[in-house]
């Protein structure tokens, strides 16, 4: 097993119980607005990148941090029913998968790089509808491409990595035309930076956000 692998599988023996996504007693009872994760109000000159890499509480941060970056909006999307909620995306009967949607600068960072983030760094591309101990469809892997030329980076993506043998499988990540983003409810957005305390978020989240830390260095918005 390679060292990314290993990363993964640390994080997979370190997860809780509680699932990604499931708020503890007290976001339920009273779920706190988040500091992120809204979709800017002027998209002029953003374009958009849309990834489900697992549970969106780490993607979303990991990816607010990166240079370019303005926005990111942890949803749904890949699945067949209009405003879906988190409860009902769990129970598997709505075909979605938890995913970011990224708005970013095209001048600062380009569509390849977050492709190279997305399959070398924020998740592992090779697990089949699961990250670690969160099983089922709702964490698949999946790219969401809006224009032939990103489904072009998309796959050129795949194939070199897969070449580098960077993993000891091959990356099972669907590419597929993206169709809708619904964004998840308040309480996910920006729950990362909201609830550094949650179990999951300092046993499972933190080691992915810092996989990216450590890999992207260069990318970062601010050093570490």
């Amino acid at each position: 097993m390679n060292n990314r692998l290993k990363s993964f599988a640390s994080v997979s023996l370190l997860a809780f119980a509680a699932a990604c996504g499931t708020p503890q007693p007290a976001d339920a009872q009273n779920p706190p607005r988040s500091t992120a994760g809204y979709a800017p109000t002027n998209l002029t000159g953003l374009a958009v990148a849309t990834f489900a890499g697992g549970c969106f509480w780490a993607q979303e941060e990991a990816f607010e941090q990166i240079k370019g970056v303005k926005q990111v909006v942890s949803g749904y999307a890949g699945g067949t029913k209009a405003n879906p909620t988190y409860e009902e995306v769990a129970d598997k009967t709505t075909g979605h998968t938890e995913t970011v949607q990224i708005y970013y600068d095209p001048k600062v960072i380009g569509y390849q790089k977050l492709a190279d983030i997305f399959f070398t760094a924020s998740h592992d591309p090779t697990q089949l509808n699961r990250q670690g101990n969160d099983v089922g469809p709702e964490y698949r892997s999946a790219a969401f491409y809006r224009t032939p030329e990103e489904k072009k980076i998309l796959e050129a993506t795949i194939a070199r990595v897969n070449a580098s043998k960077e993993y000891s499988g091959k990356i099972v990540t669907e590419v597929v035309p993206f169709q809708k983003f619904w964004p998840a409810e308040d309480y996910h957005q920006g729950y990362y930076r909201l609830h550094p305390e949650n179990p999951y978020i300092t046993h499972v989240s933190a080691a992915k956000v810092e996989h990216v830390q450590r890999a992207f260095r260069k990318d970062l918005k601010s050093p570490l």
